[in-house]
């Protein structure tokens, strides 16, 4: 789950990160009264969407009087942001971040994450602050500084004095640069984040350390444990499709291909979008119904498949051990004649009450292709998708 910067920087001044101060607003009179209370005499105002690249956007201003505020709101509020991250879709705009201005003598980087292949949160930090990691690490990784922490010990004073060093801090910043990194790594380990990221980090004329932007994504698996951090979910800013799926108990994210997928098993479901790719095709979507999917979400999962305009073709992949392959198939026909399918659809079933599961599909009367194996399912899937084009 992501949160908007106002909420990340909120979350976050909790556990001491210095943040400058700011004031959300949803309209452009109560932006102006956030900047009036700020007091100026220069502010940033900045749209609040679940994206990056808002700078380059047209998403951040530096404006130098309250009227100015006001005006600038007003064009933001209700405006299609377009970035790299939103697509070319773009994002609403529904509420803006009216936020001190800053003097800034120095622009860093600093983020932590969970990373896979170590299992354990890294740390990552570069002078190259204001740029995306991504092209840091393209251009100059020598610029990087990682460093893995030990999830035995955690992140200790030495670790954060290490990264202060590496990004050229000398004197009494050292201990202000420690102290931030201390307390951005208390806050992800107790709200159990999967990202924060902070960039830019700054460092004011004045010596002062602050956020100036973040960023937090939170582990879905974990946040029945944390009820404010769930109460921040803006569902506005996510994807119709997925916040449906979501709704069923069913795992879904869309991408950009044209072959709906629908398997039971995380795993079987990215060999099968795998095995899709290696025969020429594109996945538009993973989907995944479960182990223990009743009728009703098979039906669910085969109804936001079809809901989405760019399918041309659905395959169904299903290996019966806990989930049933009869009522897998009863759910694809109820769907399939509820929604009046007009794609090509192949289906491929083994194992638990496979036989029952083909003959209720045979018996359908609906114009489904068998296949026998995945490698067969995928190239007729492939093949049907293009015909059907």
């Amino acid at each position: 789950m992501n949160v908007h910067e106002y909420q990340a920087k909120e979350l976050l001044a909790g556990y001491g990160v210095a943040v400058p101060r700011g004031r959300m607003a949803t309209d452009a009179d109560a932006a102006a009264e956030a900047a009036a209370e700020l007091g100026g005499p220069v502010w940033v105002v900045k749209a609040q969407i679940h994206a990056g690249g808002r700078g380059k956007g047209g998403g951040v201003k530096v404006v130098r009087s309250v009227e100015k505020v006001r005006e600038t709101a007003r064009a933001m509020l209700g405006m299609t942001l377009v970035t790299h991250q939103t697509g070319p879709e773009g994002r609403v705009v529904q509420r803006v971040y009216v936020e001190d201005g800053c003097d800034i003598a120095r622009e860093l980087y600093l983020g932590m994450l969970v990373d896979r292949a170590a299992s354990r949160i890294t740390v990552m930090a570069s002078t190259e602050g204001g740029m995306e990691i991504e092209e840091v690490a393209a251009t100059s990784p020598e610029k990087i500084h990682q460093l893995a922490i030990d999830p035995a010990t955690g992140l200790q004073p030495f670790h954060a004095r290490r990264l202060a060093f590496a990004l050229g801090f000398t004197g009494q910043q050292v201990r202000s640069v420690s102290r931030f990194v201390m307390a951005m790594y208390d806050a992800f380990t107790d709200l159990d984040a999967s990202v924060v990221e902070i960039n830019p980090l700054v460092v004011t004329g004045g010596g002062e350390v602050l956020a100036l932007d973040a960023k937090m994504n939170f582990d879905d698996n974990a946040l029945f444990r944390h009820e404010a951090v769930l109460e921040l979910r803006d569902e506005a800013e996510e994807d119709p499709m997925e916040l449906e799926a979501t709704r069923h108990e069913l795992n879904y994210i869309k991408l950009d291909g044209n072959i709906g997928c629908m398997v039971n098993g995380a795993g079987l479901a990215m060999a099968t979008m795998d095995i899709i790719k290696l025969c020429g095709g594109a996945p538009a979507n993973f989907l995944d119904v479960g182990g223990g999917a009743t009728r009703e979400r098979v039906t669910t999962a085969f109804k936001l498949i079809l809901s989405d305009s760019s399918v041309e073709a659905i395959l169904v992949n299903i290996f019966g051990g806990i989930m049933r392959c009869d009522v897998i198939a009863e759910g694809v026909v109820a769907a399939a004649r509820e929604v009046s399918l007009g794609v090509p659809l192949v289906v491929r079933l083994a194992g638990t009450n496979v036989d029952l599961g083909k003959k209720i599909l045979e018996e359908s009367g609906l114009p489904i292709v068998s296949a026998d194996d995945l490698g067969d399912a995928a190239e007729k899937a492939v093949r049907v998708a293009v015909e059907g084009a």
